[in-house]
């Protein structure tokens, strides 16, 4: 055995090891549980960051400890290969997509060998394989088929720089989630999935979820906003128009003094009247350059604009203006809202401004309100008063009853509402999935046969830089004919957004090479659904809830057994970077410091925010370098033990040199101790060896615990350098041969999952010739955690006098015994009369004196 730990040479030796052989290649096995683990595979974006590294690190331990434990684990990896960047980098650096995509996936992959991540390499595929998109293809037919994929033509959210679609859930505060360019609206032709259909099965299955974020889950149901409500119809005074209404407050229906119509409304100019046009038309172009989050909150300005048309109340029979309004938006509900001004703030702020009728519906109970004394509306519950049949009852009472009423007269319905929308698929990109359909002129929209399958994506395609989909300029690809008449046809140009690749491809990884179809059910039955899932939150209300409903679409497609994708998920925290702050240079990082001055003029930094590490803000700091310097296992330990997986992880110098010291030592200690492993691990029975035998196995408890129940590495990690402080604590080691061994032995098997290379190295250097993997995971004895002795606290009229340590198996009268004995007892009680000794069992004795 080596003096001197070099990471780089074992790295190298183990790395190359697992790689011949194939070591973490697995396979379905009856006999054994299953246990599945997956990280969220990366886009290829040319290099690892740290938050890869912490990311995978998370998911690496979690497959190797189950490992240990005996669990036959499926740990596979891949590459969300499709999507934007490639593009981009196709216009500004003349590489091709393809090109690009594969060298970065060949130097990613290189990177994430060298951390030693446990991969079954075997299962490697990239989403813009066609061997991976063709079965995506004919899940797409089968959908089509069911009604579940279809086309429309729509407002939709359109990026300009892009030249692309956003789904609802792409757009952040107005803007696009890729390049933070202001999106716009547009109407196009697109094809959506019918991910409505399963909405209130994707909201309902969040209350099975009990291995979730509890924060993810309220995102999603939130996101879903199911509501529970009627639907009216308001008819046009003119009866040439019908305006459907979602309310949850039917108990209002008679208080309804005006409609609101959202600008984007498709009746919005139909509404319209001559005289009221060009004001319409104003306001209109006006409103959709508001952001949309802004136009619905409370301190928005609420405005409006008069059509010149009115409908009729149903209840009250009363005319109602119809304006357009800047706080109603076409992504809930219907679009329009029936006013009830003295019921709703934003519709009482609205009628004050523009001068509209208010009329009391739901009066608090003992207590008549005028609403010309109203300073603001009445939204808590009451008892209905001008509504007709109706006065006299509690408001909630009387929601049945208006919406039983409503039925009978045939205005309105009983209603569910959800604020999800259906998920719009279509990108006018090249890099991507084709989506097989063909147009012809005389069959209209029709899909490719399933065996001619993959509609492959052509990759002699000229990128001018102009945006849009060069495929709709490639005739060789969109010029083709019907599958149903055999004319001449169009080929469709737009590829599926790549959020689609990535519903699914936790499943591929089951069978990857399977040709029979998307899935080998036998399989899937055994692998899914994923045990743990591991990534970033900013997910929660695109790529898991896609993953979600893709689960019952596959499952419904008879391709699957299971309702959900994953039982368990944990999303890791960020890895961020402290900043510093001089009057000169403003914001500095730690490199620009030197013993807290500015490097670059030499005043006074100051200590001030941490920031997420990002290329953009020019705070990374790079794996390669970070593993070349002190090795993947220090890469690697720093990641886990600087934080809690959950938290952000604020980068320090310091704390990863003190994780290559730890390392070090745990070598030194092995190397000082390599005689003990020839000797017995019973047989010492000295108390120094009871005792470290006693830390030995209480560690193991709480490594166990700490990495089983919660994923707390961290203190997982503390509690193992606590025992390898124990042996270096020991004062005559000569009678702690076999426990030392054991601590050493055991020291090194709960550190494998972390830092697996300098593991293997050091069981092997202690004359064990199969892997450490084969040992299992530790198993601690209960007999040898018991405590020999207890330090119990002596207090005195309440106050901590003395400490005094007795046998564990001391009973409370020799407990006290010893306790009044203790000199320091003895001289506070001097003098004075003990009137009573309670003892607390294992914990205190406190004196009573007078």
């Amino acid at each position: 055995m080596e003096e001197n730990y070099n990471p780089a040479q074992i790295e190298q030796k183990w790395q190359q090891r697992w790689g011949t052989t194939s070591h973490y290649k697995v396979d379905i096995c009856k006999d054994k549980e299953k246990y599945y683990v997956l990280e969220m595979f990366p886009y290829p974006s040319g290099r690892i960051h740290m938050g890869h590294v912490r990311n995978y690190s998370i998911g690496d331990i979690v497959a190797r400890f189950k490992r240990l434990q005996g669990f036959n684990v499926l740990h596979p990896m891949g590459w969300d290969a499709f999507g934007m960047p490639a593009e981009n980098a196709a216009i500004e650096h003349g590489i091709h997509p393809a090109k690009w995509t594969t060298e970065n996936i060949a130097n990613m992959r290189k990177q994430l060998k060298r951390m030693g991540l446990s991969y079954d390499w075997e299962r490697e595929f990239a989403t813009c394989d066609a061997d991976y998109y063709r079965w995506e293809q004919l899940m797409f037919l089968q959908m089509f088929e069911r009604g579940l994929a279809y086309k429309k033509s729509s407002v939709v959210n359109w990026c300009e720089s892009c030249q692309t679609v956003l789904a609802n859930e792409q757009v952040d505060d107005e803007r696009c989630w890729r390049c933070n360019t202001e999106v716009s609206d547009k109407e196009l032709d697109q094809w959506f999935f019918k991910i409505t259909d399963y909405a209130e099965e994707l909201l309902e299955d969040t209350y099975k979820l009990p291995g979730w974020p509890e924060s993810v889950l309220a995102m999603q149901r939130n996101w879903i906003g199911r509501s529970t409500g009627c639907e009216i119809i308001f008819k046009t005074e003119d009866d040439a128009h019908s305006i459907p209404v979602f309310t949850t407050r039917q108990d209002t229906l008679f208080g309804a003094t005006f409609m609101s119509l959202a600008p984007e409304h498709p009746l919005a100019l139909k509404l319209t009247t001559p005289e009221h046009k060009a004001e319409v038309e104003s306001f209109i172009a006006k409103v959709k350059k508001q952001d949309k989050k802004n136009r619905t909150s409370e301190d928005f300005e609420k405005e409006g604009v008069f059509t010149g048309t009115y409908c009729i109340n149903p209840a009250s029979w009363c005319k109602m203006p119809v304006f357009l309004a800047n706080f109603v938006l076409m992504d809930y509900g219907t679009g329009a809202v029936m006013a009830v001004p003295t019921h709703d703030q934003r519709d009482f702020d609205f009628a004050r401004k523009y001068d509209l009728p208010l009329v009391m519906v739901v009066s608090p109970e003992g207590e008549e309100l005028k609403v010309e004394e109203m300073t603001e509306a009445w939204t808590a519950p009451g008892i209905m008063v001008n509504s007709g049949q109706f006065n006299g009852l509690d408001n909630e009472s009387a929601k049945e009853q208006i919406a039983d009423y409503l039925a009978e007269q045939g205005i309105g319905i009983k209603s569910i509402n959800y604020r999800l929308r259906d998920w719009g698929v279509s990108r006018q990109r090249y890099w991507g999935t084709p989506i097989p359909i063909v147009y012809c002129d005389t069959c209209g929209p029709v899909p490719v046969k399933a065996e001619d399958l993959p509609v492959v994506l052509p990759t002699d395609v000229e990128f001018k830089g102009e945006g849009g989909s060069p495929l709709a300029q490639h005739a060789a690809f969109h010029q083709t004919t019907c599958p149903a008449c055999g004319a001449p046809a169009r080929r469709e140009t737009d590829t599926f957004d790549t959020f689609v690749e990535s519903s699914w491809y936790f499943a591929r990884y089951a069978c990857p090479d399977y040709t029979g179809g998307p899935l080998d059910t036998a399989a899937a039955d055994y692998w899914l659904p994923v045990d743990q899932y591991i990534g970033g939150v900013e997910h929660a209300v695109m790529h898991l809830l896609y993953a979600r409903f893709f689960t019952k679409v596959m499952r419904d497609l008879g391709l699957l057994n299971v309702d959900e994708p994953f039982t368990n998920l944990l999303t890791q925290g960020m890895v961020c970077k402290e900043t510093y702050s001089c009057a000169e240079h403003g914001w500095l990082y730690p490199e620009e410091v030197d013993t807290g001055k500015c490097t670059k003029c030499g005043t006074e930094a100051v200590r001030g925010r941490t920031e997420k590490m990002s290329k953009s803000k020019k705070n990374v700091v790079d794996p390669d370098l970070l593993i070349s310097t002190y090795g993947a296992d220090t890469a690697r330990l720093f990641s886990l033990f600087a934080a809690p997986p959950e938290k952000d992880l604020e980068w320090n110098d310091q704390s990863v040199e003190g994780c290559y010291r730890f390392l070090n030592r745990v070598w030194r200690a092995v190397y000082e101790h390599k005689g003990v492993f020839t000797q017995p691990v019973e047989g010492d029975e000295g108390k120094d060896a009871r005792a470290l035998r006693r830390k030995t196995h209480q560690t193991i408890t709480k490594v166990t615990a700490d990495i089983e129940g919660s994923f707390h590495f961290n203190t997982a990690i503390a509690a193992i350098m606590e025992l390898v402080n124990s042996i270096y604590a020991l004062k005559d080691t000569s009678s702690c041969q076999g426990a030392i061994r054991e601590a050493l032995e055991t020291a090194v098997r709960l550190l494998a999952p972390f830092v697996p290379h300098i593991c293997e190295e050091l069981w092997s250097n202690m004359g064990h010739t199969v892997s450490l993997e084969t040992a299992g995971w530790p198993v601690p004895q209960p007999a040898l955690m018991q405590e020999e002795e207890k330090l119990i606290v002596v207090q005195i009229n309440g106050k901590v006098r003395a400490r005094v340590t007795v046998p564990a198996s001391a009973t409370n009268a020799q407990i006290e015994e010893q306790a009044l004995a203790e000199e320091q007892v003895k001289r506070f009680c001097a003098d004075k009369t003990i009137r009573k000794v309670i003892v607390v069992p294992g914990k205190l004795v406190n004196v009573v004196v007078a």
